[in-house]
């Protein structure tokens, strides 16, 4: 058999991984705060007895792309964008602290501050808890105010302010649960330089029309590693035809 086809076989199963990874930002481009997949290929030459002629191509992930998604208002008061550079602190399923952007947020039967995902947004003392309330307000800094039931109109107590943070982005990784942790799992600092927009929310940083381009070119480039193993094929029949007349 032609060795051209191991490394057309692997040709296309690399571009699967990238199609795959492609779908995936294309399925979360309406997301609240998603942050776009990022991939690359590498060519990897093929080590072994003789010259290496061969090369295999390898898609990676490189990480994330921390562009920014556009800022929409809604005038909901538990919407919340972080405004610039920074990431709201929540806790994943594995009790860790993780990061995000999507402040689409509500609160639950217990008075738990979630996430559009149900992640416990985190304060300076762990998860945030929230008292029943006729109102509330989140402040530039993260502070929550809320005026307690039965209480004056103008009576507003603040019961907790959200962890923001600012880690650089070289130190951070995304999980597979779409949150992002510092590298070494050790928990970001609070920062101070971090503000929130109220009332709005950050859409997906994710391109539609590029990752519908992408999808067709990547899609494209399948089709020919396909055409090059049937080619690899027909050579292999003409060869054994060949072999048959002598």
């Amino acid at each position: 058999m032609d060795r051209v086809l191991y490394v057309v076989a692997n040709g296309g199963k690399q571009l699967m991984h990238a199609q795959a990874l492609n779908t995936h930002n294309l399925a979360n481009a309406n997301t609240v705060g998603f942050q776009q997949d990022l991939a690359n290929f590498r060519t990897q030459l093929i080590s072994g007895p003789g010259l290496e002629t061969r090369a295999f191509a390898t898609a990676e992930d490189v990480g994330v792309s921390f562009d920014k998604g556009t800022i929409q208002t809604t005038g909901r008061s538990l919407d919340v964008a972080v405004n610039g550079d920074g990431w709201l602190a929540v806790q994943s399923a594995d009790g860790s602290e993780a990061y995000t952007r999507a402040g689409n947020l509500h609160v639950n039967a217990n008075g738990q501050l979630l996430t559009g995902a149900d992640h416990p947004v985190l304060g300076d003392a762990g998860p945030i808890v929230i008292p029943d309330f006729e109102q509330l307000e989140i402040g530039v800094d993260g502070s929550i105010s809320v005026r307690p039931v039965g209480q004056q109109p103008n009576t507003l107590s603040e019961v907790g302010r959200i962890k923001l943070v600012s880690p650089e982005p070289a130190l951070l990784v995304k999980g597979g649960d779409g949150l992002l942790r510092t590298r070494d799992n050790v928990p970001a600092v609070a920062s101070t330089d971090v503000s929130l927009v109220s009332g709005a929310l950050e859409s997906s940083n994710v391109n539609s029309i590029e990752a519908m381009v992408n999808m067709i070119g990547l899609a494209r480039q399948f089709e020919m590693q396909v055409k090059i193993m049937k080619t690899a094929e027909d050579n292999d029949a003409s060869s054994t035809r060949m072999m048959d007349l002598g």
